[in-house]
């Protein structure tokens, strides 16, 4: 294997080449944005990833990492090609394939030789068939033939930790039909190999339904504890002991059982979409997909209500915000739950004080339509001088640790709305605030 190519240098492709030239191989990262490969090159990175950043400085400076425009280039000299753009959700809410087709295409059309064709962005079952039927029409175009396989090697990062989600992952699935393939993906993830990671060997279907499957199964159990949640409140029970006992039980584990505002980020709203709209078209209903997409937008909603319930008329009133990302350690706000919220009360009359540290840039055009109701500021505290009540959406680490007495000097009334529930009620109210979790 001399060089791998990796197709797109977002949040997957760039931490995919980081982290496998930190593995030891020579890895092109490639990228049409010529502004984002020139900023790459001066060690610029375009995303909020904790770890990332001494990976691409390291790699670089060891000539094992490089960032191009070139495509043609990079298909011409590598072995493996990932394919790893951008599947955005098309208007009925299926993955729009257009960035998929057009890099299959190109490599078709720069192909000099055999090449295994990885998809790593997250698709419909089915896509695999779909490359092999594009390259092959573009290879019949140049009257070529070169052979060639096509795998599907799912990617199960999470924003935040996807470092070490990389270099630990629980499974690495590989999708193919090829022993030839397999043996050459086998030595892409050699070091994960040895050090005995499981590898789950299957056909390409089989692999793109697996990533669908995962996705839509977590979301549903976010979405599940968030409804408990819910209930919890009216009949008085508590929903943090109600998740750890859960938790307990091996069958069911306690990951992704923290109630909240909802979930957000780049996969599970897409891919739940994604997943109900491609079995519609196979006519089977996955109602419970279908349930969750639902209830989760709705629990966005139930938790702008719950604080619009205690404060009353929102009209004139000032709100300090702690967290806009829709996840902590990342500047992600695609979908987040923040939006809905924000703009709801901002319908209703309210001006915002808002902090996060990371989300800044990334919030100034999405929130762009109530900009006029934000003021940015640059500390958590700066955010509770004069405002009306505290309201916690995303957990930082840094907002664990608040210093209670000045934030109940600084806010006008002790109104604390902890949507994440990392302070204790009880505790919260010993000193004096009105405090309001999700689900206690």
């Amino acid at each position: 294997m001399n060089r791998l190519a990796v197709v797109g240098t977002g949040y997957v492709g760039l931490v995919l080449g980081s982290c496998l030239s930190d593995f030891g191989l020579n890895v092109i990262c490639v990228d049409k944005d010529e502004e984002k490969i020139k900023g790459l090159k001066r060690g610029v990175i375009p995303i909020y990833e904790p770890g990332l950043q001494p990976i691409v400085e390291r790699n670089v400076y060891y000539k094992r990492l490089e960032f191009t425009t070139d495509l043609r280039q990079a298909v011409e000299s590598c072995d493996v090609i990932f394919i790893a753009v951008g599947t955005p959700p098309a208007d009925d809410g299926s993955a729009d394939l257009t960035y998929v087709e057009q890099v299959a295409r190109d490599i078709a059309r720069y192909m000099n030789g055999y090449k295994v064709i990885v998809n790593k962005s997250t698709v419909p079952i089915g896509t695999g068939k779909k490359v092999k039927e594009w390259i092959n029409e573009e290879l019949g175009k140049r009257g070529a033939s070169f052979e060639f396989d096509v795998v599907s090697n799912p990617e199960f990062l999470r924003e935040g930790s996807a470092v070490h989600d990389f270099t630990h992952p629980d499974r690495v699935v590989i999708g193919t039909d090829s022993e030839r393939a397999l043996e050459v993906m086998k030595q892409v993830y050699r070091v994960l190999y040895l050090n005995e990671t499981p590898f789950v060997e299957t056909n390409i279907e089989t692999a793109e339904m697996i990533k669908y499957a995962s996705n839509a199964f977590l979301a549903m159990k976010v979405t599940f504890i968030n409804e408990v949640a819910n209930l919890c409140e009216q009949v008085g029970a508590n929903v943090q002991d109600v998740a750890r006992a859960m938790g307990m039980d091996g069958r069911i584990g306690p990951k992704f059982l923290h109630p909240g505002p909802g979930y957000g980020g780049s996969c599970f709203p897409k891919d739940t979409r994604a997943f109900a709209e491609m079995a519609r078209k196979f006519g089977v209903t996955l109602s419970l997909v279908e349930q969750t997409v639902e209830a989760n937008e709705r629990q966005k909603l139930l938790a702008a209500q719950k604080i619009e319930r205690v404060l009353g008329d929102l009209s004139g009133k000032q709100l300090a915000v702690l967290g806009l990302a829709f996840k902590p350690n990342t500047d992600d706000m695609r979908e987040a739950p923040s939006i809905t919220i924000l703009n709801e009360f901002a319908q209703k009359g309210a001006t915002f004080k808002v902090y996060d540290p990371a989300a800044y840039r990334e919030a100034k055009w999405r929130l762009k339509n109530i900009e006029d109701r934000i003021i940015y500021c640059q500390n958590e505290y700066e955010t509770m001088e004069g405002s009306d009540a505290l309201v916690i959406i995303t957990e930082w680490n840094q907002f664990r640790s608040l210093d209670l007495n000045r934030v109940k000097e600084l806010l006008r009334q002790p109104y604390f709305f902890d949507l994440r529930n990392i302070y204790k009620k009880k505790d919260m109210e010993s000193r004096g605030f009105k405090y309001f979790g999700m689900g206690q």
